[in-house]
């Protein structure tokens, strides 16, 4: 078994090119993420998986397929899922006489959301897919907007729970994100550092109420690139108290972390200071990361900034300047499916598929 292979980076086209397989086959790489630059049909995407796994049959195959606006496959028969926000809605429309009935009934069409994205997935060979969005929806936030539930934590969390169900179902894992709330601060973190002034109490309370609530549930967590200057002036996935004091400790969280992207223009602000790629994934794993993701830089000058990541990081571990996880390791393969996937044209015919669909709002 290796050590850790805490990076999980992108390629840049349709299949693997001879750059792409040098790098899945280095050590430190754990995964890969695809974008929609990667998706021409169903068959294509099935061959790239195969040529994933025939570099290394443990390399975890990623997507962010949340639903809604955040649906990286689209066509050639994949369904197109509505937001999440559309769940909180069947619960919160009904007539006040028939709100139990209502709620029964959300959660039952998040589970069958849950089942559909996770199952046409895996049907293609992807592994993972970061959902869901554990976010409140303050009506704040555009970046988070109809990604969301709800607003009320107790909402969010059995709707999460629910579709957390559907994936399992399909036999993949899950990743709620982004810890411990991305809801209430404004800016978007892909081109500026959101800010989140609220007390500690005041977050947990609200917004993090969630990932204590499902932490026997959560298989994988991704932390916001959002500082919260009154718990700490580090972003929450660069900050030992947010990962290790807070979500481990006082939450009880055992599961895998990841860091959202460090490409996202937040994601290499620390303290007033710009880090490299190497250094903010250096921060990232030293505060409690498992995992570290670094996005949309195969198109960049030949994927220079992922050869740079990876060099830098086996020079740390040379240099002793940081040591392999065993542990993460561990919580990094069990994100890899359970059991044999259906295939595609068995999956069509799956009674269990089916009805899902038709509790689909």
């Amino acid at each position: 078994m290796t050590l850790h292979a805490p990076l999980i980076i992108d390629i840049a086209g349709t299949r693997l090119t001879e750059a792409d397989r040098a790098r899945l086959s280095h050590p430190l790489v754990g995964g890969v993420i695809l974008f929609a630059r990667n998706w021409r049909d169903r068959a294509q995407l099935q061959a790239l998986c195969r040529q994933i796994k025939r570099v290394r049959k443990d390399l975890l195959i990623c997507v962010d397929h949340e639903g809604g606006r955040v649906q990286r496959f689209r066509s050639d028969g994949f369904t197109h899922l509505p937001p999440m926000r559309e769940f909180g809605r069947l619960w919160r429309e009904a007539p006040e006489a028939r709100a139990g009935e209502a709620a029964l009934i959300a959660c039952n069409a998040a589970t069958a959301a849950g089942y559909v994205l996770a199952a046409e997935l895996r049907a293609c060979g992807v592994d993972l897919s970061f959902a869901p969005v554990v976010d409140l929806d303050h009506g704040r936030s555009d970046v988070i907007g109809d990604r969301a539930f709800d607003a009320d934590a107790r909402v969010v969390t059995l709707l999460a729970q629910a579709l957390m169900h559907g994936m399992r179902l399909a036999g993949m894992a899950h990743c709620g994100k982004h810890f411990p709330g991305h809801g209430w601060a404004e800016a978007d973190s892909h081109v500026e550092l959101p800010i989140d002034d609220r007390p500690l109490e005041a977050i947990l309370d609200d917004d993090a109420a969630p990932y204590g609530w499902l932490s026997a549930s959560l298989a994988a967590v991704m932390p916001a690139h959002v500082v919260y200057p009154r718990v700490d002036d580090g972003p929450a996935g660069f900050s030992r108290r947010w990962l290790r004091d807070i979500l481990r400790e006082r939450l009880g969280f055992t599961g895998a972390v990841f860091s959202d992207d460090l490409s996202m223009a937040a994601a290499r602000q620390l303290r007033g200071q710009s880090l490299t790629y190497t250094e903010a994934a250096l921060a990232a794993l030293e505060a409690g990361c498992d995992l570290v993701l670094l996005c949309n830089q195969s198109t960049q000058a030949g994927g220079v900034a992922i050869d740079d990541l990876i060099e830098g990081l086996s020079r740390a571990v040379y240099e002793e300047r940081w040591l392999p996880d065993e542990t993460a390791e561990v919580r990094r393969r069990a994100l890899l499916p359970n059991g044999s996937a259906l295939d595609w044209d068995a999956l069509m015919a799956d009674a269990r598929y089916q009805h899902a669909l038709e509790c689909l709002p």
